[in-house]
């Protein structure tokens, strides 16, 4: 029967980073240990080299069969007992005797494990690389482009696109950081035997497992069980999901400002495009709503991996089913959302005449603060200017007026501004304070950083 596809993961959000995750690919990384540990067995006199040579000539997917592997799984019910017999069996001579001595599964699959994550870090990282850029090349060019700020959904006071968007790219630094400290803490291997007390490997064990290590990249571990523990590998799930947060947050906002009452930036939309099956009118912002979405599994599955710590004595193998669904369901699903989120962000619309009207529609509301910090200078205390700015906001919001209208009416704020400085004062392009200057600081810090 024909193989047909249920999870989304391989056909609608597939990117390159499921090459790290396949089981061809498992079934390679797999291989690589197996081959590290008989390439030491063989420096180390424990075992001949002419067979080590040969196990390292045999310990890839051109001789070693993923089908064949997959037969004899079926029949013994241990994918990794499997492989070690699939690349016994194409051995010449006595070499495959010698293939996995005395190690334990988790010797190779934790290894190979680590292999596999430091590789997925490391292409998350350029990934994310990308977003970066896009999102500091934006930054620059809108940093002149002011607008209204909000909180709590109400409008707070003017801000600028530069701003906006700097604020996410320095948050993606933050990430990047992230990647480099956690591979650090996931690139560790074992070879130390059923319960890690290295009895298998006689005197030599903990010389065994660092010359492994050293031949694949990696460190060894001071001292584990049968497996390398879950907190390491629960930290990467966990950067996934932080990574996936900071994402859905920018999509959020990008889905916030499309919106027909505020529209003032706009996901990219092909003339082709679709919005709804009944509607035709609808702009939908789907593909940031899309972003939001698997986020979600993200997070969800950080809960598996903080249960996936907690096992019995020196192991029990609760972790090790969720694990095959948790790495790669969040690496390629976050890569999935880094582009689509990268493909948004190159075509974003800003509709600069909705900026201007927004940053308007308080009609000065959102200049009360630089007027209370002007009637500090001007001898009126700071509570005695706020409850004045207050009262004069609510007259203007019921009365639908302009509050400079309403101020220049005030006994008190007529003895202290002329209507010109009014005028002047309720200027909002004359309040952003140093938005533009943070915005450029950012963008040379980052960019000498990165090297951009």
């Amino acid at each position: 029967m024909d193989h047909k596809f249920i999870h989304p993961v391989e056909t609608r959000y597939r990117t390159e980073m499921a090459k790290y995750f396949t089981e061809e690919k498992k079934l390679d990384y797999w291989m690589r240990v197996e081959a590290a540990l008989a390439h030491v067995h063989a420096e180390l006199g424990n075992i001949p080299k002419k067979a080590a040579n040969e196990i390292n000539k045999k310990a890839n997917l051109g001789y070693v069969k993923l089908e064949r592997v997959k037969e004899i799984d079926n029949q013994i019910h241990h994918d990794l007992m499997a492989m070690v017999k699939g690349l016994a069996e194409q051995c010449e001579g006595d070499a495959g005797n010698y293939v996995h001595l005395g190690a334990t599964s988790y010797d190779i699959e934790d290894t190979a494990t680590a292999l596999q994550l430091k590789e997925a870090l490391n292409y998350l990282h350029d990934t994310l690389l990308e977003l970066l850029k896009v999102l500091l090349n934006i930054s620059k060019e809108k940093k002149n482009l002011i607008c209204i700020g909000r909180t709590h959904g109400q409008h707070a006071i003017p801000t600028t696109y530069g701003m906006r968007f700097g604020v996410w790219a320095y948050e993606i630094n933050r990430h990047l950081d992230r990647i480099s400290e956690i591979k650090n803490r996931i690139s560790f291997g074992k070879m130390s035997g059923a319960v890690g007390t290295m009895a298998s490997f006689n005197e030599n064990g903990i010389e065994i497992q660092k010359r492994v290590m050293d031949k694949l990249d990696l460190d060894p571990v001071l001292i584990a069980n049968q497996v390398i523990q879950r907190d390491r590998h629960a930290e990467v799930i966990f950067l996934t999901a932080l990574v996936g947060q900071s994402l859905a947050k920018i999509a959020t906002e990008n889905r916030i400002l499309q919106r027909n009452e505020i529209a003032e930036m706009f996901e990219p939309f092909k003339k082709e495009q679709v919005g709804s099956s009944t509607m035709p009118h609808k702009r939908n912002p789907h593909k940031s709503e899309r972003i939001c979405s698997l986020a979600r599994i993200l997070k969800s599955n950080v809960i598996t991996a903080l249960d996936n710590i907690v096992l019995e004595d020196e192991r029990d193998i609760t972790n090790s089913a969720s694990e095959r669904v948790i790495f790669a369901e969040n690496f390629i699903l976050l890569d999935y959302m880094i582009k689509q989120l990268i493909q948004n962000l190159k075509g974003i619309e800003f509709n600069e005449i909705k900026i201007v009207e927004n940053l308007n529609l308080t009609r000065g509301a959102c200049l009360t603060e630089k007027v209370m910090v002007q009637l500090v200078k001007r001898g009126i205390g700071r509570q005695e200017g706020h409850e004045i700015l207050r009262q004069a906001s609510i007259k203007a919001r019921e009365q639908n007026l302009f509050m400079k209208d309403i101020l220049i009416e005030n006994t008190q704020i007529k003895e202290k501004f002329s209507k010109e400085e009014l005028e002047e004062i309720f200027d909002p392009h004359k309040y952003i304070g140093q938005a533009v200057e943070q915005v450029d600081n950012l963008v040379k810090i980052l960019k000498n950083k990165y090297k951009i």
